[in-house]
Formats: C-alpha cells, structure tokens, sequence
C-alpha cells in the first residue's frame, strides 16, 4: 500500500521503565494505526534511586570479567524482566534469552554485547506484548571494520527487511560488526536507532517518546516554568545543542535530517500534549522573538594584536594551526583588524597554555598575545530574528539593564543565532534577562 502514512515510534528507558510504563506505551502504539515500526530502549529508572538496566548489565558483565560471581547481581536483572512480564498478564518466558545472556558474559562476549542487551530483552517482551514482530538490530544494523556505522548497507538492508514486516519492534542502541560481534552506538544510542529506522520505512514522521512533552525555550533550572518550543529547525536544533541544550544528539537526527523526515518530541505520561516538532523548514514564525536560549560556562580566549595584520597574508591561518596541531577545536573568532580572539574550551588548553602561546608567537610574530579565562557564552536563536527589526538591541538592552558587561559579540552571516559572551558568574543573570524581553 504505497500511499499508506508510516510512523517510527521510539520509547525511552523512563518510557518503559515498568509495567505500567508499558500499558501506557501500549495505548500510544495502538491508538493510531499509523505507527508500525517500533524501537524500545532498555528499562530506565522507576523511580530516582533506582538503577537502569543497562547501568546493571555494565557492572555484572564487569564482574564477570574478573572471574566474580554474577548471580546475585544476574538474577535482578532477571526479575527486573520477569514482573513486568508478570504484571502485563503475558505467557511469555525469556528463561532460553536469560541462560544465553549469562553464558555469554562468562566467556567474556563483550562489553556491548552486555549493554545490548537491556534493548534485546525489552523488544522481545513489548513485541509479544503489543502484537508486531521482532526483528533483532543485529541482523539489519551495521558497522564498518574500523566501528564506524555503515549507513548505506543498513539503509538498503533494514529497507528490505522492513517491507516484509508491516507492524514490527526493532530494538535500539546496537547492531553488529563485519564478523558478527555486537556493536553499541554511544550512550542514547536508541534515538540513533529510531532515526535510522524512520529513514530505512520512508516514515512519513519519527515520533521521539520520553518523560518531557518537548524542548524547553530555556534552562528550568535557571529560568522559572519556560515555555515548550512548538515548532524548531534542524539548524536551530543545532545551535542550541552546541551551546549545551539538552536537546537530541547531532548523531541521532541526521539519518532524518537527511531524509527530509520530521521528528516530533513526545511525552508518554502526557500523550495529549502536541509536543516540539522538528522540521527542515517552516514558514511559521516563533510566537516569541526568539526560538530559544542556551549557555555554557568554561571557555577562554586566546587574544592577538599585531599592527597591520588584516594586511599579512596566512596570519589567521597559520594560528589556527596551531590550535590543529595540538588537537584543539575553536568556539569563534571575534576579530578587529589588528587584533584576532579565538575563543576555546578552558579544559582543551589546560596544561599547555605556554606551549600554544610560544607556538603562536612562533607562527606570527604578535606584538602581544594573552590567555583570559572565566568566559560564559549565550546562544541566541530564532529564525524570526531576521525579520524582527530590533532584536539584537532588546537583547543588548536587557543584558546591560540586568547589570552584565558584554564581553563579545558574535552573529553568524544567516542572522539565525548571536552568541554573547559574559562572565562566569554572570551567565544565569543575563540568560534570564533575555528571556523576559525575547519570549511572549
């Protein structure tokens, strides 16, 4: 049926943290025919003290590596399965998945292939639970001899494979090497697995699943109640993921982006709420100037004044150099015509201050050249901004009038973003000074 809508679902560990999680998720699945193909993380914590699943496979194949005695630790896990396939009511046993598990730890089958298995377990108990099929992440997702994942060969394979299979659970957070060993994506490596899902059905939409219904316009640790982002940009996303937004890792939405696939962000204990829908474009304008803010702490900047250096061929090359030379990345270059900044992470230049200012000096002869630390920068960001006449002077305005000095200025050629440099100490302050005068 080609003309058929298809959704990808992918539930968090807090998603299907129990077994009322799983009633809940259950309910989402079914209410919209729509969401065929299904992609489960391990189950997260129940409540705060609690331990996640995978933090447990860690530490009992841990110990199984140094010849310990797993099972203690190996029959919680088990029953950690066992009540939320009791609770569901299901007839269902994983005892054959347990005693291969515990086998393979023994003669040391590998750290992934432990982690892996929070995901394998949960998709085989909510496949039986909803109904789909299984299909194992190892036989359609994989990675290239040197660990890199290999897109094209999984694109065409789990393709293949999905077609054959109209309503399916593929669990996330790994798949398997050339020769046939388990291989994990990093950390929150499901949402990378549901990404690539949506791109290998076509999904019309790629529905992110989790414990919040949407990404926040601003810290809620530092400014009260933010509002909820409706609608954001994949290159939006991007900046205020840089600058430290807890928003989805670059890994896990390219496979989409690239398919032009939008994700919507999701709250399992709040269904009803719309959510963030993540776009590659949209003519709709931010309610608010602005579509959101972040900032980070811990940045210094490398400062260069040399007479007549906008006229000297190579200069800010032969600088940056430098910085690739000693495996330095750098935030930004604000830069007068005698003078360059070249803004980086404190901790990337700790231990090798001297060595960067003596092979800078080296490279281009400054007449003085300095290291500040203590640097906070704000990202600014908002499609509308360039249609709004007067907002970077209201975001000026509000900084100054909150008492915080300016340190740097910097607003990249598409006018999406301005970055904003403040003190340390100053960061929360301004942050929450641009918030009430930028968003509605």
């Amino acid at each position: 049926m080609p003309n058929d809508i298809v959704k990808v679902v992918k539930f968090g560990g807090s998603s299907l943290a129990d077994a009322k999680q799983f009633m809940k998720v259950k309910d989402i699945i079914t209410a919209e025919k729509e969401r065929r193909y299904v992609v489960p993380s391990a189950p997260g914590k129940r409540f705060s003290s609690d331990t996640k699943v995978t933090d447990m496979l860690y530490k009992c194949y841990d110990i199984a590596a140094r010849g310990g005695d797993i099972n203690p630790l190996f029959a919680e896990i088990e029953e950690r399965y066992n009540s939320i396939i009791r609770e569901l009511g299901l007839d269902f046993s994983l005892a054959h998945e347990f005693a291969a598990i515990k086998n393979a730890f023994i003669h040391k089958a590998g750290r992934d292939y432990a982690a892996s298995r929070g995901e394998y377990l949960n998709g085989l108990i909510l496949a039986e639970y909803i109904g789909f099929d299984f299909i194992d992440a190892a036989e359609v997702i994989f990675f290239k001899d040197n660990g890199t994942f290999d897109s094209e060969r999984t694109n065409e394979e789990l393709s293949l494979r999905l077609k054959k299979h109209r309503y399916a659970v593929v669990p996330g957070f790994y798949g398997s090497m050339p020769n046939d060993t388990i291989k994990t994506f990093s950390r929150g490596g499901s949402d990378i697995t549901g990404s690539i899902v949506a791109r290998a059905a076509q999904a019309d939409l790629y529905e992110n699943w989790t414990d919040v219904s949407g990404f926040l316009m601003a810290d809620p640790r530092i400014v009260e109640n933010p509002k909820t982002i409706e609608i954001i940009t994949y290159k939006e996303l991007r900046e205020l993921s840089y600058m430290g937004a807890g928003v989805l890792h670059e890994d896990s939405i390219f496979p989409v982006r690239f398919a032009g696939i939008p994700i919507n962000i999701r709250n399992t204990n709040a269904p009803s709420d719309a959510g963030t829908m993540i776009v590659s474009h949209t003519k709709t304008e931010n309610s608010s100037l602005i579509t959101g803010i972040a900032g980070k702490k811990g940045f210094s900047v490398i400062t260069i004044e040399k007479d007549m250096m906008n006229s000297e061929i190579g200069f800010g090359r032969r600088v940056l150099e430098v910085l690739e030379k000693n495996d330095i990345n750098f935030e930004h270059l604000p830069s007068g015509i005698d003078t360059m900044g070249v803004v980086v992470a404190t901790s990337a230049i700790e231990g090798i201050r001297d060595t960067i200012m003596n092979q800078i000096c080296a490279a281009v002869e400054p007449e003085t050249i300095s290291i500040e630390d203590g640097l906070a920068l704000l990202a600014v960001v908002g499609r509308s901004m360039v249609r709004n006449k007067g907002t970077a002077a209201k975001i000026f305005r509000a900084i100054t009038e909150a008492d915080v000095n300016i340190r740097m200025i910097d607003q990249g050629s598409s006018e999406l973003n301005i970055i904003i440099a403040v003190d340390d100490k100053d960061l929360e302050t301004a942050l929450k000074a641009i918030y009430a005068v930028c968003v509605k």
